[in-house]
């Protein structure tokens, strides 16, 4: 059954243009354009589609108020499409926070190497997040997230976390595995750590800030994270991250020395690689132009790093996203010794990465994620 798709922007080229795109795929029919936020409202409401494109300016009602407004009456998959720019890029986080489940750059140029695979990665993207069913019912929530641009406001935040709204993203789905729930109760293995390494795509920037707003200050060991994003994307992103843990997190830099209870967000477009350097460990980022490499940053690269530089000493977590990048890497931390963990196909946005790496036979866990943070905090023994 062909996945139903809302497009929504308020310029009738772009509609046009998005239809073209994914109606070339005959798994998908666009049955309806809107012309702005309120007009997304209404026709989400009516027509119940399967997977909504959503523009984030537009007159009447922008995006981000109209996904509020949809996950509130009618949780529906909404992917944003943005302006890779640096206010583009906190547009973009903001509709995450409301609940949107991805996005895609809006020029289609920026999403990969050529057309063809632009309009792929958009028709696989919209597939995989249709498949999945959102529960028709209003989300929890407990408070308003502050926005990116009122940064005096959140000067102070590392002090006290402050509660962040976290929208209803478990997606219905029969047949889920059952995945660890009783996180309290659970015993740590008693192995020994010096990293902890995440590794993400669709669905990441929500599952991130789910886990790393859970961390005390005290945590232990560094951490590295790498989630599939623009260059434009990951410094807000890891200023956002920052403002809202009691852990430091920041942008990685090529020449970082790695010390512990500082999360490292590997930047956009390019490579992060562990070295060891006598007896401290640093951080190798550069620009790979390899056409044999999808993704950048890819979290194969990265934990095969930390596999040389740290064996068995490391805990991975593989987390939401499309595709397989992580297995490989993965294959090699297991192979040094270390401990893999992967979020359970429940409470994924996208049950692609963490399916590689657990039908590889790699993991060893499969973790709801309200779960991974305490786990990951009693495993390192903090």
């Amino acid at each position: 059954m062909a996945v139903k798709v809302l497009v929504v922007d308020d310029s009738s080229f772009f509609r046009r243009r998005v239809s073209e795109i994914l109606e070339k795929d005959s798994d998908i029919k666009v049955i309806d354009f809107a012309v702005n936020g309120q007009d997304a409202v209404e026709k989400a409401a009516k027509l119940r589609p399967d997977v909504i494109t959503m523009d984030v300016e537009m007159p009447v009602m922008d995006g981000i108020s109209a996904v509020k407004a949809i996950m509130k009456a009618n949780p529906t998959p909404i992917l944003m499409f943005s302006s890779l720019t640096r206010e583009g890029a906190g547009a973009t986080l903001d509709a995450l926070d409301a609940g949107a489940v991805d996005f895609l750059p809006k020029k289609f140029e920026d999403i990969a190497r050529n057309s063809e695979e632009a309009i792929k990665s958009l028709q696989t993207k919209v597939k995989e997040i249709g498949r999945r069913r959102m529960p028709r019912i209003a989300p929890t929530t407990t408070a308003t997230r502050t926005p990116l641009t009122d940064n005096a406001s959140r000067l102070n935040t590392r002090q006290t976390k402050p509660s962040v709204a976290q929208p209803d993203r478990s997606f219905n789905r029969a047949a889920a595995p059952t995945s660890s729930s009783n996180a309290g109760s659970a015993k740590a293995s008693g192995k020994r750590y010096q990293l902890v390494a995440i590794g993400t795509s669709t669905g990441g920037p929500v599952a991130l800030q789910t886990i790393l707003t859970q961390l005390p200050a005290n945590f232990p060991h560094p951490i590295l994270l790498i989630q599939h994003m623009p260059a434009a994307f990951t410094p807000a992103f890891a200023g956002r991250l920052d403002s809202l843990c009691k852990i430091k997190v920041q942008e990685a830099k090529n020449g970082d020395r790695l010390v512990p209870g500082v999360a490292y967000l590997a930047p956009g477009g390019q490579q992060m690689m562990v070295e060891a350097r006598g007896g401290s460990k640093t951080l190798k980022v550069f620009e790979d132009d390899s056409p044999r490499i999808t993704y950048k940053p890819s979290v194969d690269i990265t934990f095969a790093s930390a596999a040389k530089a740290y064996q068995g000493d490391v805990l991975a977590v593989v987390l939401t996203g499309m595709g397989a990048d992580g297995r490989d890497g993965a294959r090699m931390l297991k192979q040094a010794g270390a401990t893999i963990w992967a979020q359970d196909e429940k409470t994924c946005v996208v049950y692609g990465m963490p399916q590689a790496v657990a039908n590889a036979g790699l993991s060893t866990e499969s973790l709801a994620l309200q779960d991974v943070a305490t786990r990951v905090t009693k495993e390192v023994g903090c």
